[in-house]
């Protein structure tokens, strides 16, 4: 090769890079006014979820008691391999996931807005589930106190070949409604309409006592350690 061609050689490759370069700050531009776009939808999406109750549902601002049915939520899955866990059992983490959202979701629609999982009371596993199995999940508001609310759920699964369905765990969780600040804000009173509705309603009245003071008496116990 020539110094001619030498010299071509290395002013094209000088032309190839720079636009090269170019074509990368302008991909890059184009990336950060996505990315851009993007956080600033994120945080409208966000300040959605903690928009004031009354956004939702204007009744909640006047706390008129909403019936138990009213919140009432079933979600259903399929098991599936990944579900599994070392003993080719659905894993425990996959139902109490399962668990958590669907009182999420009662909780939320009762209350009319934003409310976080405080504590699950209660979880207990009755039977294993295996894959293949279908799930469902039933949750409801049980109670409300003047910021929280305990949701129960019944967890049942399927053999979708025989059709036998087995009640394999109950759950109790407490949710705590938000404001738009992230500030504890007050629910409206459960209307229980039904004998079973009245039950749950008294038995989470106790769980709530039982909860009370059992943190009360741990509380006096550290005081005299």
């Amino acid at each position: 090769m020539g110094a001619d061609d030498g010299d071509g050689g290395d002013s094209g490759a000088v032309i190839l890079v720079g636009a090269v370069a170019g074509s990368s700050l302008e991909h890059a531009a184009r990336a950060s006014a996505k990315a851009t776009a993007h956080i600033s939808a994120g945080g409208r999406r966000i300040a959605a979820c903690y928009r004031p109750a009354a956004a939702y549902n204007p009744d909640v601002s006047d706390l008129e008691p909403k019936p138990a049915s009213a919140s009432q939520v079933t979600l259903v899955q399929l098991m599936e391999i990944t579900d599994a866990n070392i003993a080719g059992l659905v894993h425990g983490g996959v139902i109490m996931k399962l668990v958590d959202t669907a009182a999420g979701i009662a909780a939320f629609k009762h209350a009319g807005g934003l409310c976080v999982t405080v504590s699950m009371d209660e979880m207990s596993f009755l039977e294993p589930v295996h894959v293949g199995d279908t799930v469902t999940v039933e949750a409801s508001v049980n109670d409300v106190g003047r910021t929280s609310l305990e949701v129960g759920v019944r967890v049942e699964s399927e053999d979708i070949r025989t059709g036998e369905r087995t009640h394999t765990s109950s759950a109790y969780l407490v949710f705590v409604a938000l404001d738009e600040e992230g500030r504890p804000r007050s629910v409206p009173p459960v209307l229980a309409e039904t004998e079973e509705e009245l039950r749950r309603q008294h038995e989470a009245k106790i769980r709530r006592e039982t909860r009370i003071a059992h943190r009360e008496a741990i509380e006096e116990l550290r005081r005299r350690v």
